[in-house]
């Protein structure tokens, strides 16, 4: 008698701390970053090295294809950039012949460029870094109050790569709005090419996720980056940008 009823205490005592699994939190994090160099090659795997090596080959000889000619070093610090003016127009360019149609504006985020643009040759692989995500091309349509409501948020931040208008930042906010040389109508619906990742209000451009209508283009921004450095070679230009005002900062 006396064993059994330590062994139903101890069942208890079993199925009642099972049913309450343990709840782990972070307490405290770190992180450090390794250069990948000269001191790391000291100790790499020289078996695996050898293993990948046909494999490195191969992607090298198609991302060390050059594809153009940079006129000028390009970089993406706001408020206006050569590069993020070069993305923004060139995602306008493509959504508008994707559509068939005018697009207004186009919108790309400064972070999404994660690389510098050197002057002269651009390879395949330079686009790469450039755009080393698998985002895609899609139009939004906006109303003008939740346009207004972005380029707000825009100023708070100094600025980030747009096309197709212009705006002035005066303490820290948005003003002298134009959207190809109109001011901006608050009413008006307002078609805006971006990628998949700003289109679903990341970044915290929550308003561009708040659109009226929304195509999916299916085409990666890497490609049209690709496809418009190469159509411009083919025609025997160097790919180049430049400042013109489309923000400035009084």
């Amino acid at each position: 008698m006396f064993f059994k009823k330590i062994l139903f205490s101890f069942l208890i005592l079993l199925f009642s701390t099972s049913c309450c699994p343990k709840i782990w939190t972070i307490t405290q994090e770190s992180s450090i970053k390794i250069p990948i160099d000269s001191l790391t090659e000291a100790t790499s795997d020289k078996s695996y090295e050898a293993y990948l090596q046909p494999v490195k080959l191969k992607v090298d000889s198609q991302m060390n294809v050059v594809i153009g000619q940079a006129a000028e070093t390009m970089t993406s610090h706001g408020p206006e950039s050569l590069l993020s003016n070069l993305s923004a127009d060139i995602y306008r360019q493509a959504a508008s012949e994707i559509l068939s149609e005018k697009v207004d504006i186009a919108v790309v985020n400064l972070g999404g460029l994660r690389t510098v643009i050197p002057a002269g040759n651009i390879t395949v692989g330079k686009v790469f870094e450039l755009m080393p995500f698998e985002n895609e091309l899609v139009v939004l349509w906006l109303k003008g109050d939740k346009l207004y409501d972005l380029l707000q948020y825009f100023a708070g931040m100094g600025g980030e790569g747009v096309s197709g208008l212009r705006m002035e930042i005066q303490n820290g906010k948005a003003v002298n709005i134009t959207v190809n040389d109109k001011a901006l109508d608050k009413e008006k619906l307002y078609s805006i090419a971006t990628n998949d990742y700003l289109a679903g209000g990341n970044d915290k451009m929550v308003q561009l996720a708040q659109y009226e209508k929304r195509v999916n283009t299916g085409v990666k921004i890497r490609t049209i980056l690709l496809d418009y450095i190469k159509g411009e070679t083919k025609k025997g230009n160097k790919i180049q940008s430049k400042l013109d005002g489309r923000i400035k900062i009084d």
